[in-house]
């Protein structure tokens, strides 16, 4: 701050849309202190931003405070509602474009992207004040109203389109779970070649006949609660029972080998489609944990059951409803409670009550 009470940030220069804006390097130390948040108490036409969801926010917090040498924060987009200055280093070429950025200390500072990078901030900071003199970059424009700062936000939110989830597991090497199931896809003959590592559905026209996303709920499923030496013993104990399930179930090699197309396969039968995957998982959980030398033999039950789409009698309500497949957490839990039934496994208390509901539901109809 100078002693004409005005804030000065080092900024770079530029036009966008015929109007200037300004890209600054911020302390994290001073985003909490400058960038308020609009009240919650006004009503959404009077705001400039949507209201936070607080949920979200500690986990932000926990991703930088877990991750201090490989964090990564994009920028964060402001208005500023105020007496704004900008003074070039020079008046020629890129001199023109360098300088500082002088602001009001009276000036209003109007989040349009960030509000919960900008919370999270806060919270990692009560944690770790060290972090303070790190730095975010600040995407600053001159907004002399509230109208353009709620198009804004609308403009910067309306194009934004989040990752499928296969893709952000593809590119996560951050956690365990998500290289196990990198590593399955790529070692286990069950799954070798069939696996979608971008998109989370599959089209009719697919020659992939799985997702990378249900192939790491599958597995998180099959180790749940399991404990293993590290990330490759967890990928092998996977590779080991998936090529065990694959044996069960000869339609998915008839994708690799020709004699089907993944579509086909997907239309008319459940076993490829991740409610099933998850339900082999838990299944697969149990039996190693009740069998441990004989769980593959009793997996061979798997086999006999009728997996086709058409059998409506069996599958209507439990993983189809009105004919489509549902992922809801009762369709995968009554999934599992008919696989169990096959192999002569208990249900749990939980897994007893929805079976229960299930099937009052179908006596009453």
């Amino acid at each position: 701050m100078s002693a004409n009470f005005e804030y000065i940030f080092p900024a770079i220069r530029g036009i966008q849309a015929e109007r200037e804006y300004f890209v600054s390097m911020c302390p994290l130390r001073l985003i909490p202190r400058i960038f308020l948040f609009d009240d919650e108490e006004l009503l959404p036409e009077l705001r400039a931003q949507r209201t936070l969801n607080k949920g979200r926010i500690p986990e932000i917090a926990r991703y930088v405070l877990s991750n201090r040498n490989g964090y990564v924060f994009s920028a964060i987009t402001a208005s500023v509602d105020g007496s704004v200055r900008f003074q070039p280093l020079g008046t020629d070429g890129e001199a023109s474009r360098l300088g500082a950025l002088h602001v009001d200390m009276s000036a209003r500072f109007i989040i349009n992207d960030g509000q919960h990078r900008r919370a999270a901030i806060e919270q990692a900071l009560a944690s770790a004040p060290e972090m303070g003199d790190e730095t975010i970059s600040v995407v600053f424009f001159i907004d002399r109203g509230l109208v353009r700062s709620q198009q804004m936000f609308s403009d910067l939110n309306q194009h934004a389109v989040r990752p499928s989830r296969s893709l952000a597991l593809l590119y996560d090497h951050r956690t365990d779970m998500s290289q196990i199931a990198k590593l399955v896809s790529l070692k286990s003959p069950a799954f070798k070649d069939l696996v979608e590592t971008e998109r989370s559905t599959l089209s009719e026209r697919s020659r992939k006949l799985f997702t990378l996303s249900a192939i790491h709920s599958a597995c998180s499923a099959l180790l749940e609660n399991e404990e293993y030496s590290d990330v490759n013993h967890a990928a092998e104990a996977c590779v080991e029972f998936w090529g065990e399930v694959s044996k069960q179930i000869p339609e998915w090699s008839f994708v690799r080998t020709g004699r089907m197309t993944s579509g086909e396969i997907r239309r008319d039968f459940l076993h490829s489609h991740a409610i099933a995957l998850q339900a082999f998982g838990i299944v697969g959980r149990e039996l190693t944990r009740l069998h441990k030398e004989s769980w593959r033999k009793k997996l061979a039950g798997i086999g006999k059951i009728d997996w086709s789409r058409s059998n409506a009698q069996l599958w209507e309500g439990r993983a189809l409803i009105g004919g489509r497949v549902s992922k809801a957490s009762h369709n995968v839990t009554l999934t599992t409670n008919l696989i169990k039934k096959h192999l002569g496994l208990p249900l749990g208390p939980e897994e007893e009550r929805v079976e229960q509901s299930f099937n009052r539901g179908k006596t009453q109809s």
